[in-house]
Order: structure tokens, then sequence, then C-alpha cells
């Protein structure tokens, strides 16, 4: 390259033929002489692999992901992570708390009794043929529906088709004070075995069989002002 006069000019590129002569080529042929030459398989051999280069590509986006996220979290890559851990922590509480996503109560189709009608006693037969074979799902259920149709049978509930559990347990809260709160932890249970993909065992079930055996011994407890008003006196 010579400059002369504040100017450059390329100087042709001067190649030896076999007979030392010099040839001169110009200079896009000469590109492409070389750009076939460095085609040849043997000047690849050790390049990386198709999905060796995906995967450096990939690690350079995540690289630059997490980069970019680092300088706008406060306290950079410590806050990142510290970010994400949280995040991980609130996505495991709720799994936890809420099981695998199934139906959630409330929605059509979970009422409380799925087959066709049986009496209490039958209910409670049921729960222990699945408790002695230790099948606590089961047992559970069918000793929530034993509760709510032993209180359809004493009149403490009116017979409903659809009702579930959860209703039950809020309208029997009403005559039956003293067990209300237990009424809502054993509707709770009832929904988590049956719509929430959590697992019963022994100690969950026996819960709710002392439940039952409860109250069938309490005696309801109603508005005293209602009882007055029905019976013409004053509230």
């Amino acid at each position: 390259m010579t400059v002369t006069g504040g100017t450059t000019a390329a100087l042709p590129t001067h190649l030896l033929a076999d007979g030392e002569v010099p040839v001169d080529i110009s200079r896009i042929p000469a590109r492409e002489a070389a750009e076939r030459e460095l085609s040849d398989p043997m000047y690849h051999q050790n390049d990386p692999s198709l999905l060796q280069r995906g995967l450096d590509r990939f690690w350079e986006w995540l690289d630059g992901l997490f980069a970019t996220a680092s300088q706008a979290t406060p306290g950079g890559v410590l806050g990142l992570v510290a970010v994400v851990v949280v995040v991980v922590a609130l996505v495991a509480a709720l799994w936890w708390r809420l099981g695998t996503p199934h139906r959630a109560p409330g929605s059509s189709g979970d009422s409380l009794f799925a087959d066709g009608p049986r009496t209490a006693g039958e209910h409670r037969e049921a729960a222990a043929r699945h408790a002695a074979a230790g099948r606590w799902n089961e047992a559970v259920q069918e000793r929530m529906r034993a509760i709510v149709r032993s209180l359809e049978e004493r009149t403490l509930l009116d017979p409903r088709p659809g009702r579930t559990a959860d209703e039950a347990a809020a309208e029997a809260g009403r005559s039956l004070p003293s067990h209300a709160d237990d009424l809502r932890l054993t509707a709770r249970v009832f929904d988590d075995v049956t719509y929430g993909g959590r697992t019963a065992d022994e100690a969950a079930y026996r819960r709710v069989e002392e439940l039952d055996s409860a109250l069938e011994r309490t005696r309801p407890t109603f508005d005293a002002s209602a009882d007055a008003s029905a019976a013409g006196a004053p509230a």
C-alpha cells in the first residue's frame, strides 16, 4: 500500500505461478479463490457442532438476560438472586397450600353426594370399610357425607341437592355453634382430598369420626328471638 498526496491506492495482489512468473489477480477473484480454499472440510474438522453452537448462543442470550436484569434490579446480582428466591418460595407456598390444581370447590359438579341417596348409617359403614382398608381419602369423604346426612335426618339441615361441604358446614354451624369451627375444618379437609389433590391420613379421618360422634350427642341451639316470634310472644 502506497500513500501519495494524501490518498491511498490499493496494489493488485501478486501471486507466483509455477514458473515463478508474477501473476496479477484482481481483488474479487482473489477473494473468491480464498473462500473456495477455506471451504475445504480439512479446515473445519475442529469446528463446534451445530448443537454446540446452539448451546453457546443460548448461554450467551441467558447471560445477557441476567446481566440486563441485574442492572435493573436494586443490589445488582445479589438483588436479582433475592428476587428469584422470593418468587420460588411464594410459588412453593401456594402449591403447598392449594395443592395440585384441580376443580375449585364451588364449581359445578362438586356436590357433596356424588351418588344416589343413602342414610347416614350407610355412609358410616362405607367409611369404616375404607378405614379398615387404609383408604383414608375415601374414609374421610364418606364420614363427611354421614355427618351431613345425619343432620338432614335430624332436620337440622333441609335436604338440598347439589349442596357442597362448605355450604353444609356453614348452615350447620348456625344451629350447632359450639362445633362451627370443627365443621368448617372438616369441610376443608373434604375439599382438599376431593378436589385439591391432597392425601388424608388416619389422624385426619379420626378427627372427622370424632366430630361425627360429638354432633350426635349435641343438641341444637336455636335463636331465642326467632322461637319467641314463632310462639307469638314479644321479642
